[in-house]
């Protein structure tokens, strides 16, 4: 049996265990992580889940396909059910025994805390692109256009044209280094502005079928502008790199001091190599010159590349780590699958086919060890063995393994 088939056949068994039914004040069916994350509704990870359980559905049951249509919506449904009047949405809805979500309680607090990343728009329209129908979401609109304005209100920097979090909270890759323990407001995530991105693309597309093209284009606009301040910030030509910066850039009033030249420049580059800087291959806005320098990057047996697809930071980065912890997740080295895919089809959309496959086979290696060895699949693993490092019975993204090879032979590879 192939690698593939291994994984594939494992994964398609797995699919109704990850159909959860409303419970507690999460009021509609929806998808989780798997694991220790049972019951959880968390932004980005249903977006890849249902991204990959998409991907798969030809190779589905009916009435499961149905079911995960169905709980797909329901992801939507129930971060919308959440949006507070101001456009807040909370990263995550759990179960537990209070009224609300935590996160929407610290809010009301007063507490400034991270939003929903920029996952909403992209999984509405992913639905809609499969179904061929938007009308199911027009209800919506209004709450998507008040979270992007939440998100403006809260989260840009004006002087720089970029998004930043507030603080290192429930960040995605928990404790990257360009974020994870610096000052609150400080840090222009590069995985935060190419994800934003296509997040205002998939805005103007909905738009556009819900009969606004005027706004839509305000949307596009908006997203020129991020890629425009993503290129001039981000960007280091010497590394041939995309960072994450530090936008807590200003003058500091000291008396008469440093009222001469003052600071002129909006942002400082983090030179940490963490594979947050391949999104913008994903999201389609590096240019052809940049992509193969990142193409390189991903070869790099000395920063990226494992035999088991890349590390999620460069080996001779001081912080790279694998020791096993959960909150935060461990995103200093160890190999993670949603990270592998990003990669891998940010370098198949550039023609950077051969470090493309290279990619894929490593990760169909790695899973299909995994169901052989322990039955089971894990949520990250050591990038030099294959090893698992952390939860056992995590599904969630590691479907994304499929939707590489459907999609290197949707290229006619």
């Amino acid at each position: 049996m192939t690698d593939y088939q291994t994984v594939h056949d494992f994964i398609c068994g797995q699919v109704p265990t990850m159909l959860k039914e409303p419970r507690a004040f999460i009021r509609y069916p929806f998808v989780d992580p798997g694991s220790v994350y049972d019951g959880n509704v968390w932004d980005w990870d249903t977006y890849w889940s249902v991204y990959g359980l998409l991907s798969i559905a030809g190779d589905l049951p009916p009435a499961l396909c149905e079911q995960v249509i169905t709980h797909a919506k329901g992801n939507i449904a129930n971060f919308m059910d959440h949006q507070l009047p101001d456009g807040y949405i909370p990263m995550m809805i759990e179960v537990a025994n209070w009224p609300e979500p935590y996160l929407n309680m610290r809010r009301k607090e007063g507490v400034k805390l991270n939003m929903m990343k920029p996952f909403l728009c992209e999984q509405i329209r992913m639905i809609a692109a499969h179904l061929n129908d938007w009308a199911w979401a027009s209800g919506y609109l209004p709450g998507m256009e008040a979270y992007f304005a939440c998100y403006e209100r809260e989260y840009f920097h004006a002087d720089c044209g970029l998004y930043g979090w507030h603080d290192d909270i429930m960040i995605g890759m928990d404790n990257d280094p360009a974020s994870f323990g610096r000052p609150n407001d400080s840090t222009a995530n590069i995985f935060l502005n190419a994800f934003m991105a296509a997040e205002l693309a998939c805005m103007a597309e909905a738009l556009e079928a819900f009969g606004n093209p005027a706004r839509a284009a305000v949307y596009r606009q908006k997203r020129e502008d991020l890629i425009a301040a993503v290129q001039r910030e981000c960007w280091d030509a010497r590394d041939g790199f995309f960072y994450s910066v530090d936008v807590d850039i200003h003058t500091r009033p000291y008396d008469w001091f440093h009222q001469g030249l003052g600071v002129f420049w909006k942002s400082l580059p983090i030179k940490i190599r963490v594979w947050s800087g391949f999104i913008p291959l994903w999201a389609g806005f590096a240019t052809p010159a940049q992509a193969a320098r990142m193409a390189a990057h991903s070869l790099d047996e000395s920063t990226f590349a494992s035999p088991y697809g890349v590390t999620t930071l460069a080996k001779d980065e001081k912080m790279f780590d694998l020791s096993v912890t959960n909150n935060p997740s461990n995103w200093l080295g160890p190999v993670w699958i949603v990270a592998n895919y990003v990669v891998f089809k940010g370098l198949l959309d550039y023609g950077h086919r051969a470090e493309a496959k290279r990619i894929l086979d490593g990760t169909l290696r790695l899973l299909a060890e995994d169901v052989k060895r322990s039955g089971q699949l894990h949520e990250y693993y050591d990038p030099f063995t294959g090893q698992p490092i952390m939860n056992g019975g995590f599904i969630n993204w590691n479907i994304l393994a499929l939707t590489m090879q459907k999609e290197w032979e949707a290229v006619g590879c």
